[in-house]
């Protein structure tokens, strides 16, 4: 058997060094990420706010809101409301007067069954999983952020034709959560064991 040399002496120890530092170096990227995505037109909250903004009441038709992308038949994140669904999102009490309405929302509650809306909900978050790689592992501290952004927005059409918009959402979406666990993946064994002894 061959004695190990000096350089052997001084390279194993280096080998190691720069095996924990790439190891070290890696270990945030292994924790898990997920991504919550509605599928639309847009790819921001800005987009989505300009192309709702765009729609002109009494001017914009469902065929033109077909060209931009927004129709419950094609696209996975616009929901056909019928008159039914509408008188619920607006229950007009004595309290307000129909003079105080939008013309438009005004002219939608009254036209019945003529009138119909979309709703848009579009979501887009993304989950990562920071911090320290083994306390994450081994279940001690497991810190979850979540960014992103999501976007509301009511269209609704008197005879095909829009006349009246509404829109909402959150622009920036960060939230931070921590959970810990002091016994790690010791944890849940008080509901494990006496499952395990009967």
């Amino acid at each position: 058997m061959r004695a190990p040399t000096h350089s052997d002496s001084g390279f194993r120890p280096a080998l190691a060094a720069l095996a924990a530092a790439c190891l070290l170096c890696g270990c945030v990227e292994l924790l898990p990420k997920a991504e919550t995505e509605v599928t639309s037109p847009w790819k921001s909250f800005d987009e989505a706010k300009a192309a709702i903004e765009r729609i002109e009441p009494y001017r914009t038709t469902a065929a033109d809101l077909r060209v931009q992308g927004i129709d419950p038949f094609l696209s996975a994140n616009v929901k056909l409301l019928t008159f039914s669904d509408i008188v619920l999102r607006f229950p007009i009490t004595g309290s307000i007067g129909q003079d105080k309405l939008d013309p438009g929302l005004r002219e939608c509650l009254t036209s019945g069954k003529g009138c119909r809306g979309y709703s848009i909900s579009v979501l887009d978050t993304r989950h990562d999983r920071i911090g320290n790689f083994w306390l994450d592992s081994l279940n001690f501290v497991r810190v979850v952020e979540t960014t992103g952004w999501s976007f509301n927005a009511l269209i609704l059409l008197v005879d095909d034709r829009v006349v009246f918009t509404l829109y909402g959402g959150q622009p920036i979406v960060h939230e931070t959560e921590t959970n810990k666990q002091p016994l790690g993946p010791l944890q849940g064994w008080g509901d494990i064991v006496p499952g395990l002894i009967r």
